[in-house]
């Protein structure tokens, strides 16, 4: 009887599933482990990507609104006529309400800020809604003293003098400080406050879950928090080191495993935002992310025990109906953890052939690699939208000088009734205004972006009579040639720059002409020059920058980095940039683009 083949059979089997149950539970155990803590560290860092370009929105906000206030005409004439003596205290009040009603009309086009006020150092605010407060009281509290003192330009949640009185709250507000009038804070005379309501950074962050316990917080570069949080000194104190460390180290974000000063083993998540230092942190027990996978090892142990009883009258049926699907289910993991989705997908069973347990995770491991698939799919597709966006706020950077200039040569000009050149400006600036306007148009006929360039040069040549020497030479130029847009002009408006900032007299010579198989453009100057060393490095940072650093700068020119990172998202390697310059001897630059006629073999990244 025992020597029967059956018997045989049915004994191996047992002890095959006592082992095997065994050790497929252990398997199991450590590869749901291993793929929950994947999905939970990539859902976390999914969300903390999208509540940091959700900060990188606001901020923007508050910057943009910040720039229209500090170039503002309306705060030059406020911030003058309030700093003269001898203006009498009518003049000095009816300033104030016209600035206060002009802070007023710009908040109200920015949703997301609350308020904003400007403060004088003589012990003076100024608000919207006609708030103008001859209060000194501000110049003791500690937000002003750190800005004056220390440069600390954001500033935590806090009580607001301005909410209190304007919107009757006393509901904690997250500020940026901007000196008025001068770059320096302890040189300025008046300090520019920009308040956004903590709820508005709050209420998203208050979303992003770790767990049941786990909670997100934002805190500055010094490793104190941003929002009202009061949880967060507790959570931190078991775990500053490990936040203070991923605060100092290079990683923009990551996942740390450690064990805190109570031996309970803990997960740190962190980002960090690009623009101020900021970083999101999350902090939640490992327990508390694997209590169901603990509590289903046990069940799974319990069970083990149960089926060892009645193994014997089962013996085939859980031969066939568990340990194969898992075999395959278990290769099937194998081949996704390689990347191999469609070969994982043949490894499982297929939909209804096992009505069990197992089918269900073998159903739900099948979801799973379809929504990975996809979201693959979905990151990829981001990806080149970002690309896209970076490349249409590149081309849209606008130098404002130039239209002011001109707008106040157009005023000299009328003055003077030099109407021929006014007539001529007009023209040429319409033109210019029309061709940049076109912001759909990336990529333009090469003709075009040159009668753009003249266009401008015979504005230079008006506006700066004999003192520019501007020479413009086009050789051989293919008739169907085109060009990346905004390529050539912000170079000569280098040139002419730097040759005037030393210099009586600028010469500047302009030569567009066909190479072997390239489009040359070349701009020659009679500026101060450059060493070896300075052209080195101003070639190495402008070929390092990438769009988003360009964009987040705060030069206000488009200049030479914005020009090369459109035309190296374009041309890739294909284009060169050749920069010869000596002290005291000009400067010579050089683009080589390659030939490419209008709309044809030129990969556009914005083409629909």
């Amino acid at each position: 009887m025992f020597y029967s083949l059956r018997s045989r059979l049915i004994l191996f089997f047992v002890l095959l599933f006592v082992l095997s149950f065994s050790a497929l539970s252990l398997l199991i155990f450590n590869e749901s482990r291993t793929i929950i803590r994947s999905y939970i560290e990539s859902s976390a860092l999914e969300k903390m990507n999208e509540y940091g370009s959700y900060i990188d929105m606001v901020q923007t906000q508050i910057y943009d609104l910040a720039s229209l206030i500090f170039n503002s005409d309306q705060t030059d004439t406020w911030d003058n006529i309030a700093s003269d003596t001898s203006a009498t205290e009518g003049e000095k009040m009816l300033a104030h309400i016209q600035m206060s009603k002009f802070l007023t009309q710009t908040t109200n086009s920015y949703t997301s800020i609350s308020s904003v006020a400007l403060y004088r150092r003589e012990g003076l605010w100024v608000s919207m809604d006609n708030q103008v407060i001859k209060e000194s009281s501000f110049l003791d509290q500690s937000w002003y003293k750190q800005f004056r003192d220390e440069t600390v330009r954001w500033v935590p949640a806090h009580t607001d003098d301005v909410e209190l009185k304007i919107r009757r709250s006393d509901h904690p507000v997250v500020s940026m400080l901007m000196p008025i009038g001068a770059f320096e804070p302890k040189q300025a005379k008046t300090v520019l406050k920009v308040n956004v309501s903590s709820d508005y950074f709050l209420e998203p962050l208050s979303r992003i879950h770790l767990g049941e316990s786990g909670t997100m917080y934002l805190i500055d570069q010094h490793g104190s928090p941003l929002l009202t949080q009061a949880d967060y000194e507790t959570s931190a104190n078991l775990a500053k080191n490990e936040v203070a460390r991923a605060q100092a180290g290079r990683s923009k974000q990551g996942v740390v495993y450690f064990r805190n000063s109570q031996g309970d083993a803990q997960i740190l998540v962190y980002k960090k935002l690009a623009q101020n230092g900021w970083m999101l942190v999350g902090i939640v027990p490992e327990s508390d992310l694997y209590a169901p996978l603990l509590k289903l090892r046990n069940s799974i142990i319990v069970l083990a025990a149960a089926l060892l009883l009645i193994s014997l009258f089962i013996a085939f049926w859980l031969s066939n109906g568990i340990t194969r699907p898992l075999s395959r289910l278990v290769s099937a993991m194998r081949h996704v953890q390689r990347g191999d989705f469609d070969s994982a997908e043949s490894r499982l069973p297929l939909e209804g052939t096992v009505r069990n347990e197992v089918g269900f995770a073998t159903v739900t491991f099948r979801n799973m690699i379809g929504r990975l698939r996809q979201h693959i799919k979905t990151e990829f597709e981001l990806k080149l939208l970002r690309q896209q966006a970076e490349y249409k706020a590149l081309l849209m950077q606008i130098n404002p000088h130039f239209l002011f200039n001109t707008l106040e040569l157009l005023s000299s000009l009328a003055m003077q009734r030099r109407t021929d050149d006014t007539v001529k400006v007009i023209e040429s600036l319409g033109k210019m205004l029309r061709f940049g306007l076109r912001i759909s148009d990336d990529l333009v006929a090469l003709k075009e972006e040159l009668k753009y360039v003249h266009d401008y040069a015979s504005i230079l040549r008006i506006r700066f009579g004999d003192r520019l020497w501007l020479s413009m030479e086009e050789e051989g130029l293919p008739e169907h040639a085109a060009c990346v847009k905004f390529v050539l002009q912000p170079l000569l408006e280098n040139a002419v720059k730097y040759s005037f900032a030393h210099r009586t007299e600028a010469r500047v010579s302009v030569r567009v002409y066909r190479g072997d198989s390239h489009v040359v453009m070349s701009v020659t100057d009679n500026g101060p020059g450059m060493t070896e060393e300075q052209i080195r490095e101003v070639l190495e940072e402008a070929a390092a920058a990438r769009p988003d650093q360009i964009l987040a700068s705060r030069e206000r020119q488009i200049g030479l980095g914005n020009v090369l990172a459109r035309c190296q998202l374009y041309y890739g390697s294909l284009f060169e940039a050749h920069l010869d310059s000596k002290p005291g001897g000009g400067t010579r630059i050089e683009l080589m683009l390659p030939i490419r006629e209008v709309y044809n073999d030129v990969s556009l990244i914005d083409r629909g």
